[in-house]
């Protein structure tokens, strides 16, 4: 129909336009936002306040108190230590950093959104690198990798990421449920992931190894962070509300009404409380403004288009093709996976969500919901420009200046990631259609 046409074009043209120009996408997409809220209203398919109403308004509140939560744990310096103790673990040994940084950022992306975990442990090991000495290839593997561990840890729990943080404030999944699926996924996908880039990629390759060299990279690294303490009067507040905030997830009865939301106004409004002046100035100017305005006019762009019936023509289409429910599916992820890849996650994510729903009532829904969280996670991880934190990894490689072995600039940009890239959206997606696979057959 002619409001279903005219609203997907705004949608998919404002989507195209911010993956285009990502300096440009806020104002882009609230552009487009208003601009289908007009065409919606002048076109008879709802006005500007029944699209507001279906706004997740709890899906916002969980991304922003969980931001400020994240914040709070950055300024307790907790993951500078962490940082580290993985460059003390690595033994500045060129394929041992790359294990134990992929570790860690997956591991500290599952509690922090990716920004937050980029911005702490890269500058660490960007003076790690430079006191290696090292070769253009072997960074972009390595910080290739990171970014997509930094992925994989989004999704591996219901509080790393937005699509996660999605299922979770629409109620699609609880939080064990979740985690208890898409942690060990994610787990054995890195595993994979980091096997066949030991085995085969082999990055590490023409890198110098002098045992002597690795010893005064050590000590140097000691040296430059030896004061680098975890202040105890921020960390204690934010982890225990943070435990406090995982224990109600887990058992806190559904019939009680507390939901998801509701646990996260409250864990992060006490943690901030409890932090007194920081938590003050973190409550005043800590709000992630661009987030939420970037998702809110989102889900007013995708609630237009919703109400013309579209994404309910696209389930129809989905069960009428000619397969088995379980090849539907397959066909369902691998298409999530390439959108995301080309818009995405939280495009991605808010579009498709509803043609999972409809999958769900015809399948398991832990296949439908992991499944989906995996095969964005795997477009996420395909180009440089679909990582959330991508630009953010680029620009600080290129502050910092690193140089190879002659003297060259090393640069990390979209054909510098590419090769990583398109091998981790084969592995993750390979994982998330046998992971989908597996659920429906075992019927969980």
């Amino acid at each position: 129909t002619a409001p279903q046409a005219a609203l997907l074009v705004i949608l998919l043209g404002a989507l195209l336009l911010q993956a285009l120009l990502p300096s440009r996408r806020v104002l882009i997409v609230t552009g487009g936002a208003a601009l289908a809220s007009l065409a919606s209203t002048l076109l008879g398919v709802a006005t500007t306040q029944r699209l507001l109403a279906e706004v997740p308004w709890d899906v916002l509140v969980i991304l922003v108190t969980l931001g400020l939560l994240s914040q709070l744990l950055a300024a307790s310096r907790l993951f500078d230590r962490l940082a580290v103790a993985a460059t003390r673990l690595s033994g500045a040994e060129p394929f041992r950093v790359i294990l134990v940084f992929s570790i860690a950022m997956y591991l500290v992306s599952g509690v922090v959104n990716n920004l937050t975990a980029l911005v702490l442990v890269l500058p660490v090991l960007h003076v790690l690198l430079k006191l290696m000495g090292t070769r253009q290839r072997y960074v972009s593997w390595l910080l290739g990798l990171l970014l997509v561990a930094c992925n994989l840890g989004g999704a591996a729990t219901p509080i790393g990421d937005f699509p996660a943080i999605l299922l979770l404030g629409r109620g699609s999944m609880t939080f064990g449920a979740y985690l208890s699926r898409a942690a060990p996924a994610t787990l054995f996908a890195l595993a994979v992931l980091l096997l066949v880039v030991g085995a085969v990629v082999r990055p590490a390759a023409g890198v110098p190894r002098d045992p002597v060299s690795a010893r005064l990279t050590r000590a140097a690294m000691e040296a430059l962070h030896r004061r680098v303490r975890a202040d105890r009067r921020l960390l204690v507040p934010a982890a225990a509300s943070l435990s406090a905030m995982v224990v109600a997830w887990l058992f806190l009865p559904a019939e009680l009404g507390v939901g998801p939301e509701l646990v996260c106004w409250l864990g992060t409004g006490a943690a901030l409380l409890m932090a007194r002046r920081l938590g003050e100035r973190l409550a005043r100017a800590g709000l992630d403004i661009e987030a939420v305005l970037f998702l809110l006019s989102l889900f007013v762009m995708v609630a237009a288009v919703r109400r013309t019936g579209l994404f309910e023509e696209v389930s129809r289409s989905l069960e009428r093709l000619p397969v088995a429910p379980s090849l539907q599916l397959v066909a369902f992820l691998v298409l999530a996976g390439v959108l995301t890849g080309l818009f995405s996650a939280g495009p991605s994510m808010a579009a498709l969500l509803d043609v999972a729903e409809s999958l769900a009532e015809r399948l398991p829904g832990p296949a439908v919901y992991v499944g989906l969280a995996l095969s964005v996670c795997a477009g996420s991880s395909l180009f440089l420009t679909a990582a959330t934190s991508g630009p953010l990894a680029q620009a600080l490689t290129e502050r910092a200046d690193l140089r190879d072995l002659d003297g060259k600039p090393i640069r990390f940009g979209f054909f510098d990631f590419l090769p990583a890239g398109l091998l981790s959206f084969t592995v993750i997606q390979a994982v998330a259609i046998a992971y989908a696979l597996l659920a429906v057959w075992t019927g969980r």
